[in-house]
């Protein structure tokens, strides 16, 4: 068994330049101000219409981003319905082949420290699952009736796609101090890694406590 963190990893490269002037090109068509377009007027057009919560001009930008995650922070993320997603099967896997070195994968609880009484629980309760896993296979169920048996935890990886507008509004509610612990965990990974890759659309979203 092998215990990882969560990541997130963007599919679709993003330029923050190219992101704002879309946006910027597309919302003046509102407005009939396109003669107002200068080489470093999109951010200060992006920031007026978010202030202004004309925030469907946001919808014509979409990127695509990868989750490593558990399974149960991944019935949290495709709850977003304006969103498109892939995501890796328990049906299909077989974690007892080669591709996955013979082994189950599982994400690491943030809020389980390694050594404690709490800890040593999860992991034994993991390696039971991946020992009842394996022997129903090997009993000659096929993964999709062999998954009963898998936990939560078992990593998975979750392909979502959704434009700005939809983004801004799963950040809003995944970093908030109300959503789980681990579903907070990735959104705020990919909150960090937006405010730095593009500039003004989600500088406003702040993580809670």
């Amino acid at each position: 068994m092998d215990i990882i963190k969560p990541r997130i990893d963007f599919i679709t490269p993003i330029n923050g330049s190219v992101i704002l002037k879309r946006l910027e090109e597309c919302g003046r068509v509102c407005y009939k101000s396109e003669d107002k377009i200068t080489e470093n007027s999109a951010p200060g057009f992006v920031a007026g219409i978010i202030k202004r919560g004309h925030e469907a001009v946001l919808e014509h930008c979409s990127f695509t981003v990868k989750f490593t995650c558990d399974r149960g922070v991944s019935h949290e993320i495709v709850r977003h319905r304006m969103a498109s997603y892939c995501q890796e099967s328990t049906r299909y896997c077989n974690y007892s082949r080669g591709g996955f070195d013979s082994q189950i994968t599982v994400i690491k609880p943030l809020y389980l420290n390694e050594g404690t009484y709490a800890y040593g629980e999860w992991e034994a309760a993991c390696k039971r699952a991946e020992e009842a896993y394996f022997n129903l296979l090997n009993w000659g169920l096929s993964p999709q009736e062999a998954r009963a048996v898998l936990p939560n935890s078992l990593k998975t990886e979750v392909v979502m796609t959704a434009n700005i507008r939809e983004w801004r509004h799963f950040l809003k509610l995944r970093t908030s101090k109300a959503a789980h612990p681990q579903m907070r965990e990735v959104a705020t990974q990919l909150l960090t890694e937006l405010q730095r890759l593009i500039p003004v659309c989600f500088d406003d979203i702040e993580p809670e406590g």
